[in-house]
């Protein structure tokens, strides 16, 4: 049996991380678009806190770069400029003029415009509804695939009930245009009484599949592609519309034998097609191979998420935090102003509280005191983020000079000891921050890979080999590809020796396809 309880005093040394320390490294780690929302949920929280004025002031969200989007920035400055121009000019120029500046050659536009500048926009029904309206009001509506169905059904004569029925299962429809859910359900959410049978939702669903884009209403990935090769029309993955593959000139098959082999393809052997078990699939259906490579080839140009080309599309453009440009023969590194937030102490605020200070504005002094440690925390993120891409250049001239060819091998330990910082709070730097350098917007990581020892005694980082097998691949034959046997052979005889399992793991890094595969693709050509 144990004892009593007994109490005890201990001295004990722990080591604890500040509420400041744990900020900077919370902050540190932060990808620049977290970084920024963290930024400015704490300048809206915090009165202490305010956006530094000035000329080029940058956003705080980190969206609009000149690195990351050049087109959307040459954009904005010619819709700046002709704004300007018309403010300024707008007391001397004529209507018409302004007309031709800003409307382009679309009569239509002319017409508004115009209309708008004489004021009538309001008064006229047919633009913007007869209420008050102004320029940024004139935006595109991008179309959802709802919308487009609602209207290829609204041209159609159904009663009430059928209409009620259809409509609910267009709305049922995911972004990827599935039909994901029971129908069952589907007829217990239309509200109709009697509710829909099993026969009545079939027929409704039916006629959901039969409008475009094809594959729309599908319960999977199967149906989806059958019902576009029934169609007979494909889109190229929702681009270009293009008929089914065409044999080529003196082959003994036709386009609609090519379909029926696809069907049966898809209909029983996606397995199969996934596994690239095209002899298989030959030999299951009794049919040359020849036939099922342009079965396989008229399945790949279906799309397999047909709602997709539907709506907006959610681009997320990669902001660089630091760029690295060649000055005067010197490679040079400097942070990305786009993603430094100007957020700074108000001191105005920040002189009052001291004049005032008493007990009961303790919440006040704790919001200083964060307000303090968020701008020191943030001159120490960005100043952090500075020394480490300015280590990693120094260390691999060479890849800015030559490209990836010339990577050498480095570790976090290496740029941890060059800047006095331990190893996690580089990883943490590196982690989800990106440069912008020659060769393209990379990540920090990129820059480190492991030395891998060559016949000379020496040693080459992953990434150099990495490129000598995209550049052995991009100068092969195409109807004569090499196999990963054949490029670790060729890497030996300039000195890498490498196993064939990893020639097939960096081979796959760089999203190259085996060998069958690419020759096949040449073949097709």
């Amino acid at each position: 049996m144990s004892g009593p309880p007994v109490i005890r005093h201990e001295q004990r040394q722990t080591q604890t991380l500040t509420p400041r320390l744990q900020q900077a490294v919370r902050l540190l780690q932060l990808s620049s678009l977290e970084f920024a929302q963290e930024v400015q949920q704490a300048i809206g929280s915090n009165p202490f806190l305010e956006v530094e004025d000035g000329e080029g002031e940058a956003p705080l969200n980190g969206e609009k770069s000149s690195a990351a989007a050049p087109v959307a920035a040459e954009t904005e400055t010619d819709v700046t400029v002709a704004v300007a121009d018309v403010d300024a000019d707008s007391a001397a120029a004529a209507p018409e003029q302004v007309t031709q500046l800003e409307a382009g050659e679309a009569p239509w536009e002319g017409e508004a415009w115009s209309q708008f500048n004489r004021g009538e926009g309001q008064n006229n029904p047919r633009l913007y509804g007869g209420i008050d309206a102004d320029v940024g009001e004139l935006t595109p509506v991008h179309l959802t695939l709802r919308d487009h169905l609602h209207r290829q059904i609204g041209v159609t004569q159904l009663s009430r009930r059928d209409a009620a029925i259809v409509d609910a299962i267009i709305e049922s429809l995911d972004e990827d245009g599935y039909l994901r859910i029971d129908i069952g359900e589907i007829g217990r959410l239309t509200g109709l009484d009697p509710a829909p049978d099993e026969e009545e939702l079939q027929i409704a669903l039916k006629l959901v599949q039969s409008l475009e884009p094809a594959g729309v209403g599908a319960r999977d990935l199967r149906e989806c592609l059958l019902l576009q090769l029934q169609d007979g029309h494909l889109h190229n993955n929702g681009h270009t519309p293009g008929p089914i593959a065409r044999p080529k000139p003196g082959a003994n098959i036709s386009e609609e034998q090519i379909r029926q082999i696809a069907c049966s393809v898809v209909d029983r052997y996606l397995s199969n097609v996934a596994a690239r078990e095209f002899t298989c699939i030959a030999r299951e259906l009794g049919v040359p191979g020849r036939c099922v490579d342009l079965a396989c080839e008229c399945i790949r140009h279906l799309d397999p998420r047909p709602g997709w080309r539907f709506g907006a599309l959610d681009v997320r453009y990669v902001t660089p935090d630091v760029v690295v440009r060649k000055v005067h023969g010197v490679w040079a590194v400097a942070l990305n102003p786009a993603v430094v937030p100007r957020v700074c102490l108000n001191h105005t605020y920040a002189a009052l509280f001291r004049q005032h200070r008493d007990s009961r504005h303790a919440d006040l002094a704790a919001q200083l005191q964060e307000a303090r440690w968020m701008v020191r925390n943030v001159e120490q993120r960005f100043s952090t983020i500075l020394q480490v891409a300015e280590a990693i250049v120094a260390r691999q001239k060479q890849y800015f000079e030559h490209g990836e060819l010339a990577m050498r091998p480095m570790g976090l330990k290496e740029i941890a000891d060059e800047v006095g910082m331990h190893e996690s709070t580089v990883s943490r730097v590196t982690n989800n921050k990106y440069m912008d350098t020659p060769n393209g917007i990379v990540e920090l990581k990129f820059f480190f890979s492991r030395a891998l020892p060559d016949a000379q005694g020496g040693s080459a980082s992953a990434t150099a080999i990495r490129g000598v097998i995209k550049d052995l691949i991009a100068a092969e034959n195409p109807h004569a590809p090499l196999s990963d046997a054949q490029i670790a052979r060729l890497l030996v005889r300039q000195g890498l020796r490498l196993a064939r399992r990893t020639v097939t793991k960096y081979r796959q890094m760089l999203q190259v396809p085996p060998v069958e595969l690419r020759r096949q693709k040449a073949n097709l050509q």
